[in-house]
């Protein structure tokens, strides 16, 4: 897997996933709404920790800077 997310999409991506957590805990989303928020948090987190998004692959998205 070849990196495809910069730090600005990794940092966005892990404060999305820190909010859906933090509505599901309090309480305010509940039930499976709150469900599926998690799952994409998790996803989330997931792709920001190894720099690669599948979906930008298939788009041909890169946010990740290229050393020249």
């Amino acid at each position: 897997m070849k990196k495809n997310m910069g730090g600005a999409d990794r940092i966005l991506r892990i404060l999305v996933a820190i909010l859906f957590s933090v509505l599901f805990i309090t309480g305010v989303v509940e039930g499976t709404l709150g469900y599926i928020l998690l799952a994409v948090g998790a996803v989330f987190l997931l792709t920001s920790f190894v720099s690669f998004c599948p979906l930008y692959t298939i788009f041909g998205i890169n946010t990740c800077k290229v050393k020249n």
